[in-house]
């Protein structure tokens, strides 16, 4: 049984009981974390843990919870294909992700261990985890080759060694090769040896000497074992043909040869020459080459010269994958005699590897308000050459607001260095260099698209401060009478421009009684119908706002000039037309020519030659008495007047502007030629009844059948409510069984016929000389005085106006007298 002590230092201690090695070797499959010095994560697995294994509780072992995990989106950062651990943040632990074989991941290496980082953002840690990944006996060791052959002369001296092929284990430790046996002989003993390297290789030693004529040929069999539970082997044939006489074996030199190559070195290459003399003579001394079988793969990447011994490349080396080989060569003469040495090839690194560059995060989108310092991106520069080939250096390519900073190892923050602008620049496009320090130089290019995102900090613009249109009066209303634009440089809601209309008063009313103003189109439009006589300009101020938050606007000053035309007739001011007298103008028999009667004064409410005025005599009763000044107006003789002329003279004028079309306005003077007051009167008397008679005789007839129908209609409605009213009276004094009492309501007399209303109706009464066009007019409700012009005066109109009251009460009949 096991379990695990703390140590004051942080670390762990294991602490075994029981005999049985399965127990242990249980043991060693348990989680193994242990906690480095510097504050490195350090955690040991066993080998093909199935997915979804715990790993740790990293958050328990970093001391962070789950919230900070989350917030900081944490994630695993590593630069391998392979990501073999997964982290789980919602649990806070780490968790077998892939199968991890540890002989694929490191081969022989160990301690075999794989190392990443667990990043975290807001603000940005960095804390380094490695995994150990602890060998299984999942693998036996074996052969490369089945069978193996010796040819060994029969003259071998004792002692003689023969190298045999060499077991690979891809397990390591106690899992690894650990012994080789040799099937029982009278002949040959095994010799286990130990490389530099720590790899364990056999010999077979003879110890007795060969005796081809007795045993021509030897078979054994050499097993190589590990040190698992349960142990696993591998099985190797050993061939033996004994030769005739040759006593004498090949020497190196040397007993270790170096050598360096440079990696991706060509093909044929040289890298050194080994070199073994043999003292035979004849073929027994003549010496061929060949790499020993004690390690397998080194024929892949070199040759070897069997004549010269000459080592170079066959295949292209990797620095990054093999920074040292070392493997035997064996010299072997023509009577089967060899030797062995050590080689050592060292490999030399060259700038033969671009950094990579890895992207952890980017926002695609950053606000242009951001200030600068803004982290927008996170990048990992990796370059697997090594010393100064390895050496990284990050700058971002052009002059841009941008830059970029180192906080941890091969770990560079993107960032903003200078405020940004949308309306300048909308999109950026940063390249990021990364080159190594190596002669010639790598580099690689990253390009990282960034759009600027708006926030609302224009606000919208007009072309112009004043705009001015003009509008004809008497136009229709809704008319569009202008459009006003403003531009705004933001983008989308922010750049939507909505136009108002700000609050004023034209002429003591709102301006939105005017004009009014589309939102979306900043097309304005008359709300009403103009008259140049009353208004002559609409001067008011257009608001353009945006649709940021908060929003901006601007205002612009809009005047709208009317434009008279010709909708006013001239109004003539004298002499004045009224209905019922007759004005007339005294001219004397004696009057000379030119002699002035009078002026016609008109006027035209328009303006400019829409108010120019001429006038004409368009009717006379003697065309050769008077005439018009056309400018003026004046009315003057154009002869002497005698005695033959008319005392009645009617004069017909018309007053005319300069419009196109022109308007007018006709006005009659009465003239009358004599010397005395009384002689017009006479002539006067009947001549205004007579000649408008006709023409009010229409009028008259139509008003008084509208009166009659209106009476008769009021009537009738009247009767109808009254009828109505004392039915449902009746019904509710039929179903009760109260006695009925006559009441009287309060006001109520039937005294005087004087009737029950009690409002007051006027009625006006307008009559004139002439009893057949006297008038009758119903007024409002009220009293007004009773006002008597003079009967005397010829051709006035006298005015009555009576009042009557009438009592209404609300429960009495309506009665009217």
């Amino acid at each position: 049984m096991a379990f695990i002590e703390h140590h004051r230092d942080g670390g762990l201690k294991w602490r075994l009981f029981g005999r049985s090695r399965g127990v242990v070797y249980v043991f060693m499959l348990q989680l193994i974390f242990l906690l480095q010095t510097e504050g490195q994560i350090r955690y040991s697995i066993p080998e093909e843990m199935k997915k979804g294994s715990l790993v740790g509780n990293i958050a328990q072992d970093l001391g962070l919870d789950l919230k900070r995990l989350r917030s900081g989106r944490a994630r695993i950062v590593t630069g391998e294909s392979i990501q073999y651990t997964e982290l789980k943040t919602d649990k806070g632990t780490l968790v077998v992700n892939e199968r991890i074989d540890r002989e694929q991941l490191c081969g022989d290496v160990t301690p075999c261990s794989f190392t990443f980082e667990i990043l975290l953002e807001s603000p940005m840690e960095l804390h380094p985890v490695t995994i150990e990944v602890l060998d299984v006996n999942d693998n036996a060791p074996t052969f490369q080759n089945s069978h193996q052959e010796f040819e060994i002369s029969e003259s071998a001296a004792l002692g003689s060694r023969f190298v045999l092929e060499s077991a690979d284990d891809a397990d390591v430790g106690p899992n690894g090769l650990q012994n080789y046996i040799l099937t029982p002989n009278d002949n040959f003993a095994l010799k286990q040896n130990v490389n530099p390297d720590g790899s364990k290789y056999a010999e077979i030693v003879l110890q007795k000497s060969l005796d081809r004529e007795e045993q021509p040929r030897l078979s054994l069999k050499l097993l190589a074992v590990d040190g698992g539970n349960p142990q696993r082997s591998g099985t190797v044939n050993i061939g033996i043909n004994v030769l005739d006489i040759n006593d004498n074996a090949p020497v190196f030199n040397q007993s270790i040869y170096k050598g360096t190559v440079i990696e991706n070195a060509p093909k044929g290459t040289p890298i050194v020459t080994v070199n073994a003399s043999d003292a035979d003579s004849g073929s027994n001394g003549r010496v061929t080459y060949f790499f020993s079988k004690s390690k397998a793969g080194i024929a892949d990447l070199f040759d070897i010269d069997e004549a010269t011994g000459r080592i170079y490349v066959a295949k292209e080396i990797d620095f990054e994958k093999d920074k040292k080989f070392e493997f035997r060569v064996e010299a072997k003469d023509q009577g089967g005699l060899t030797d062995s040495s050590k080689v050592e090839i060292e490999v030399i690194d060259v700038n033969d590897n671009a950094p990579v560059i890895n992207v952890m995060s980017f926002t695609s989108s950053v606000s242009e308000d951001s200030p600068a310092g803004t982290t927008i991106g996170i990048i990992n520069v990796k370059d697997v050459d090594s010393a100064e080939n390895g050496q990284i250096r990050c700058t971002i390519e052009g002059s841009v607001p941008f830059k970029i900073k180192s906080n941890v190892r091969n770990y560079y923050a993107l960032l903003t260095d200078a405020p940004l602008d949308r309306e300048h620049l909308s999109e950026w496009n940063i390249t990021v260099i990364a080159s190594d320090a190596g002669s010639p130089p790598l580099s690689t290019k990253r390009t990282f698209y960034l759009k600027v995102s708006d926030v609302n900090d224009n606000a919208p613009v007009f072309p112009r401060g004043l705009y001015s249109a003009f509008i004809t009066e008497n136009n229709s209303p809704g008319v569009s009478v202008l459009s006003v634009n403003a531009k705004d440089p933001d983008e989308n809601q922010n750049a939507r421009v909505s136009y108002i209309l700000e609050d004023c008063e034209i002429g003591g009313s709102p301006v939105s009684q005017y004009v009014s103003v589309n939102a979306e189109t900043g097309v304005i439009c008359a709300d009403r119908s103009y008259d140049y006589e009353q208004i002559k300009e609409l001067m008011f101020v257009i608001k353009a706002q945006d649709g940021g938050s908060p929003p901006f606007s601007s205002n612009v000053t809009v005047k709208i000039l009317i434009q008279d035309q010709n909708d006013n007739p001239p109004q003539v001011l004298y002499p004045v037309q009224t209905g019922g007298s007759l004005v007339a103008e005294l001219v004397p028999r004696s009057a000379d020519v030119g002699y002035l009667v009078t002026k016609v004064v008109a006027v035209d409410v328009d303006s400019g030659q829409n108010a120019w005025l001429s006038y004409k005599l368009q009717k006379a009763t003697d065309r050769a008495l008077f005439e018009v000044g056309s400018q003026n107006g004046e009315i003057r003789t154009i002869r002497q007047v005698t005695d033959k002329d008319a005392v009645k003279q009617r004069l017909t004028v018309i007053v005319e502007d300069n419009g196109q079309p022109s308007r007018s306005a006709t006005v009659v003077v009465n003239v009358a030629v004599a010397d005395s007051l009384p002689e017009v009167l006479s002539e006067f008397t009947d001549f205004t009844h007579d000649k408008e008679y006709n023409d009010n005789l229409t009028f008259y007839l139509v008003l008084a059948l509208a009166v009659v129908s209106f009476l008769f209609i009021t009537c009738v409605v009247v009767i109808i409510s009254v009828k109505i009213y004392r039915w449902r009276q009746s019904r509710v004094l039929f179903h009760s069984n109260l006695p009925v009492i006559p009441y009287y309501p309060p006001r109520y007399s039937d005294t005087l016929g004087t009737g029950t209303l009690q409002h007051v109706y006027n009625y006006e009464v307008c009559r004139t000389t002439d009893s057949r066009k006297s008038d009758c007019k119903f007024g409002g409700a009220g009293s007004q005085n009773v006002l008597i012009m003079d009967p005397s005066s010829t051709g006035t109109m006298q005015r009555i106006q009576s009042e009557k009251s009438i009592l209404d009460e609300p429960d009495s009949p309506l009665e009217v007298s």
